[in-house]
């Protein structure tokens, strides 16, 4: 136990970063954490997927009724929209709140309640949509008798896709990167130079 009283609003912040990104990512949340005014910070490395995170866990535990968790971004605290939609039950049965600061909503009212969830269903649908589309292409490309060899990563209409992405200053390009099934910064960057963006 952490000897906390009850009573004692507490904004608590919680930073993610995968295997694949690096600690520039990691301190852009920590800085907008304590910006927010997040009294504490948890934190963990590893996937999103993932169910071993011991620092959220240990965020969890930490918070008490009345008080806020905050992230920068929806995917910092999970990736798929059910385990989201679960956790921020699971926080407002506790009477904890949760605040995206980037989707600038929290779920204190109950319109930031149905944009959350609205949001991480479509956040899920669209990279579901990818994995398809993906899928379809290397099909596609079975069928035409293509074998071997690497297929490209960036397919015009991924390309198409990543510049519409890109032009949305509010994203970061790891976010991207994961919006785009994984792909590595250096393959994006290297795709949108070749096509002069």
């Amino acid at each position: 136990m952490d000897g906390r009283g009850g009573g004692t609003m507490e904004l608590v912040g919680y930073a993610r970063v995968s295997t694949r990104e690096g600690q520039q990512v990691f301190d852009r949340q920590v800085d907008a954490l304590w910006a927010a005014g997040c009294e504490r910070i948890y934190d963990d490395r590893g996937s999103g997927a993932s169910t071993e995170r011991p620092g959220l866990k240990a965020c969890l535990d930490y918070l008490r009724r009345g008080d806020v968790l905050v992230v920068l971004d929806l995917d910092r605290l999970g990736r798929l929209a059910g385990e989201l939609i679960r956790l921020v039950d699971e926080l407002q049965a506790r009477g904890v709140a949760f605040r995206a600061l980037n989707a600038a909503f929290d779920t204190i009212t109950p319109a930031g309640r149905a944009f959350l969830q609205i949001q991480a269903a479509f956040a899920e649908m669209e990279r579901n949509i990818i994995r398809q589309r993906v899928r379809e292409g290397v099909a596609a490309a079975r069928m035409r008798g293509r074998k071997g060899g690497r297929p490209r990563r960036m397919t015009p209409e991924r390309l198409r896709y990543a510049q519409h992405l890109m032009a949305d200053r509010s994203r970061s390009v790891p976010s991207i990167c994961r919006e785009l099934g994984g792909m590595p910064a250096s393959t994006l960057y290297h795709y949108l130079h070749a096509d002069g963006t």
